[in-house]
């Protein structure tokens, strides 16, 4: 009787993963200490900022084009006030929405010639993610837990998006309570794109074909370990370029592709209150997992497996840096981030969890 070829494939898998060290003792290195990050992301200090702008105006009409006038200041390492002119609107879409949220996240647009030889030098249009909802607090935590899910990404490759802690001093120039808010801010594509030494992609629908098959496993298994659906790395949404909450990378601006992820308030690791799993797939809750790589990468998980092992230490150590987490904030995250580390470290798990939940042809 003969074995079907894929079930023989799953068994060499589960010798290969037993092979893997049961421990791992050796430090990861963080990858943002590598040289090419600008000023901005160069530094893990949060960084205190003020933004006067019209508030009231920004948050009732929420412009997704139109720009509107304020001033960001802050204060350098030698005591040196800043103070830049700054252009300020909404963006987003499900965060952007009333409904979700009563603060948006917003996007600053610097004018160039005032950032240099400052600590916001290079940068152009900054993204900025917010709070949320102004009178929970917690939802600061929910900044922190995402914040939490790009530094996980970026320890495991520099292909990826930078991020830098700030803590805001929102003043409305329209008369509102002024606002003392945690957020960050995220690198540009172009930056993401320069700094690795490749070329930012405008494209439809790809094929998995057309991916890095490296990246594309380590891309899915860490979406596996934030318990994240909300995300395709070869679809586009509508009105959009491809692909859903990622970005295309290439050497050559053609295939091979790589798909850097961003936008993970939908994610377990994050669980916001909004928060819904992808209907696609018929989970309880975002904090449920649910392994999304393809078939024809299974070869791959070992070795894929063997990197988040390495850099176990370094990820569990990223919640005593980022200090601003709560302990309770702290207790939650380790508690989630605890069942993917058993998982992986157990081959008959990764077998169950991960290998046998592919989708499409080996």
């Amino acid at each position: 009787m003969s074995v079907p070829a894929h079930k023989i494939l799953i068994c060499a898998l589960v010798a290969a993963l037993s092979c893997l060290p049961a421990t791992v003792g050796a430090q990861a290195v963080d990858s943002a200490d590598q040289k090419g990050y600008a000023p901005l992301f160069s530094s893990r200090t949060p960084l205190p900022v003020t933004i006067e702008a019209p508030l009231t105006t920004l948050m009732t009409e929420r412009p997704e084009d139109e720009y509107l006038d304020g001033t960001f200041s802050y204060t350098e390492e030698d005591g040196t006030v800043q103070s830049l002119d700054l252009k300020i609107r909404t963006r987003g879409n499900y965060r952007r929405q009333e409904k979700t949220c009563d603060f948006t996240p917003i996007r600053l647009n610097f004018r160039k010639k005032q950032l240099e030889n400052t600590v916001f030098e290079g940068q152009d249009k900054l993204k900025l993610v917010t709070h949320c909802q102004n009178s929970i607090p917690y939802f600061e935590q929910l900044v922190l837990r995402e914040y939490f899910a790009y530094r996980i990404l970026q320890l495991m490759t520099d292909k990826s998006f930078a991020v830098r802690l700030l803590e805001i001093n929102y003043i409305d120039t329209e008369g509102s309570d002024s606002l003392k808010k945690i957020g960050f801010a995220i690198e540009d594509d172009e930056s993401v794109a320069e700094r690795v030494g490749m070329q930012y992609v405008e494209s439809g629908n790809i094929e998995h074909d057309d991916l890095d098959r490296q990246h594309e496993n380590l891309v899915n298994l860490f979406q596996y370990l934030i318990g994240n659906t909300d995300f395709s790395l070869v679809h586009v949404e509508p009105d959009k370029d491809c692909c859903h909450n990622s970005k295309l990378l290439s050497a050559t601006g053609a295939a091979p592709y790589t798909a850097v992820p961003y936008d993970f308030d939908f994610a377990g690791i994050v669980n916001a209150p909004y928060a819904s799993p992808n209907p696609e797939f018929k989970l309880r809750n975002v904090r449920q997992r649910l392994y999304r790589g393809i078939c024809k990468n299974v070869d791959l998980v070992p070795e894929t497996i063997q990197r988040f092992l390495d850099k176990r230490d370094a990820i569990y150590g990223l919640l005593d840096e980022i200090e601003l987490l709560s302990k309770r904030t702290r207790r939650d995250l380790t508690a989630y981030l605890n069942p993917f580390f058993d998982t992986i470290s157990d081959p008959k798990l990764v077998s169950s969890r991960i290998v046998s939940r592919c989708t499409g042809p080996m």
